[in-house]
């Protein structure tokens, strides 16, 4: 294998898996990766087994690509293509629907209170 490359994005979209007459079978997908003020999509391509990368992952999911650059010539044009061969999830904070787990020394002051109470280390003092 060549030399392998290594990015990290936001996934932002998914295309159906390609088979061809040969049984050859690819799919792309884009992932944005911020670069300033000028955000770049860029399209990478899975084939045969590694089509099933993308399984499991949702639009938006933050994302690092492992890929080979692959160039070739047919008819006298020259074609660059980046080669995904492993997709993982990163980490970034809670999922959607999933809220922090806080320990008690975690929250927030008055974080379950009831509405008109505080707790028992909040001033007394009204400002007013």
């Amino acid at each position: 294998m060549g030399k392998s490359f290594e990015i990290e994005g936001r996934l932002k979209v998914v295309n159906d898996v390609q088979t061809f007459n040969s049984g050859f079978t690819k799919r792309e997908f884009v992932v944005e990766v911020e670069d300033g003020n000028y955000p770049q999509m860029i399209k990478f391509e899975c084939v045969k087994e590694k089509t099933s990368l993308t399984d499991g992952m949702q639009i938006d999911d933050p994302v690092k690509v492992t890929f080979d650059i692959r160039g070739n010539e047919y008819k006298e044009r020259f074609y660059v293509n980046l080669n995904a061969w492993k997709l993982e999830s990163v980490g970034g904070g809670p999922t959607p629907n999933q809220t922090p787990d806080y320990g008690d020394e975690d929250a927030p002051p008055g974080l379950g209170d009831p509405p008109g109470m505080s707790s028992p280390d909040a001033d007394d003092d009204i400002p007013f």
